[in-house]
């Protein structure tokens, strides 16, 4: 069905509730008046409640009109937050290297405002074993507590045991932290590089004079006898 807003001669009823361009209420007018007022105005006349009985019309520029909505839905889509589901998985009987590897990839996205779906795989005689996984489980969840909770709490899936962690923080407003700390991190390594820079150059300049005041040094005390 169409959206588009019927206008000027599109609108076909006899009469129309007359809003002006301010906004101000002017009644219930003849369409053929209203549309003499849009053309006086140099403005068109837009219907804007079409099941209104009558019709509430309205004189404004309904190019302008148009082109402002579609740059607010462009900005509503641009702050759209889209759900972003990572996936982590791990064994029952994972080792402490990999738990720490494992856990700082959550750590990552959550911080990135990301949902973690955690996916605890058995095999063979590990599914006659389920507290093992809910004791990972549980563990991963509380120790990434700062940055997320429990969304969805631990159950059985087949060979499978589940949980998703949600982050504490919305994905724009992780996106916006991130960014001021990569600029700051950035600024860091320039401010760094230039005191680099400062000392090399210090360095060289002292090198640089202290080997010309040697030289001059040895000059003057040449004896003057054996130069004769």
């Amino acid at each position: 069905m169409s959206t588009e807003l019927r206008i000027n001669d599109r609108i076909r009823v006899p009469e129309v509730r007359l809003v002006g361009p301010n906004g101000e209420t002017v009644g219930i007018v003849p369409t053929d008046q209203a549309l003499k007022l849009a053309q006086e105005a140099d403005l068109d006349l837009v219907e804007v409640a079409p099941t209104a009985r009558p019709p509430v019309c309205k004189l404004m520029d309904y190019g302008k009109f148009k082109y402002e909505n579609a740059q607010k839905a462009r900005e509503a889509r641009r702050n759209q937050t889209n759900v972003v589901i990572k996936e982590m998985k791990l064994r029952p009987k994972i080792d402490a290297h990999d738990y720490e590897t494992k856990k700082g990839h959550v750590v990552r996205f959550l911080r990135a405002g990301d949902k973690v779906k955690i996916t605890i795989m058995f095999r063979g005689r590990e599914q006659h074993r389920p507290e093992l996984g809910f004791r990972l489980l549980q563990r991963l969840a509380e120790d990434v507590t700062e940055l997320g909770f429990v969304e969805s709490a631990p159950k059985q899936d087949g060979r499978n045991m589940i949980m998703v962690l949600g982050p504490h923080r919305k994905k724009a407003e992780a996106k916006v932290e991130l960014k001021a700390e990569k600029a700051s991190r950035a600024a860091e390594r320039a401010a760094a590089q230039a005191e680099e820079r400062a000392e090399r150059t210090a360095a060289n300049a002292g090198h640089e004079g202290g080997s010309k005041k040697k030289q001059r040094g040895r000059s003057e005390n040449l004896d003057p006898e054996i130069e004769a």
